[in-house]
């Protein structure tokens, strides 16, 4: 399996990590990779990026089978509202692709939260930055290598 730069990155901080690597498919979903993997979708997380009206980038770290509350999420970054960015703007922004999106290893670092329910798990799924690779870690490992609060962001269903 070839090192990504988030295995690189985890790498160099001395984050231990599991790599999985799948057949990607462009159509597939969250949930679809969660099975996949033969783990639970609620640990398998999705990486979105917003944009508030300050102009602010923030990162949000959902379970895939979840939806991120806009409303939550800005009230979580102290803003009055985040809208998601357009897919063009990721790669240029973030380094990654639709679907690749990690919250690791981002060109720039931006403010990003992670949906609290991580912290009920001994380990969560992210993507390795690449589409078809995910690594397993610990969510205290993810926290403390990007810097990020936990926060409730998603939809109440």
């Amino acid at each position: 399996m070839e090192k990504t730069n988030v295995m690189r990155v985890l790498d160099s901080k001395k984050i231990k990590y599991t790599s999985h690597e799948y057949e990607p498919d462009a159509t597939m979903t969250g949930e679809e990779i969660a099975g996949i993997l033969g783990e639970n979708p609620d640990k398998v997380f999705k990486t979105l990026v917003t944009q508030a009206k300050s102009g602010q980038y923030y990162v949000f770290v959902v379970p895939v089978n979840e939806e991120l509350d806009l409303k939550k999420a800005a009230k979580a970054a102290g803003e009055k509202a985040v809208s998601m960015i357009k897919q063009k703007e990721l790669l240029p922004l973030t380094g990654y692709v639709h679907g690749g999106c990690s919250p690791v290893g981002m060109k720039k670092r931006f403010p990003t939260f992670i949906h609290n329910s991580a912290a009920d798990y001994e380990k969560m799924y992210v993507s390795a930055g690449k589409v078809g690779y995910q690594v397993e870690l610990s969510p205290e490992d993810l926290v403390k290598v990007v810097g990020s609060k936990y926060a409730d962001i998603v939809v109440e269903a």
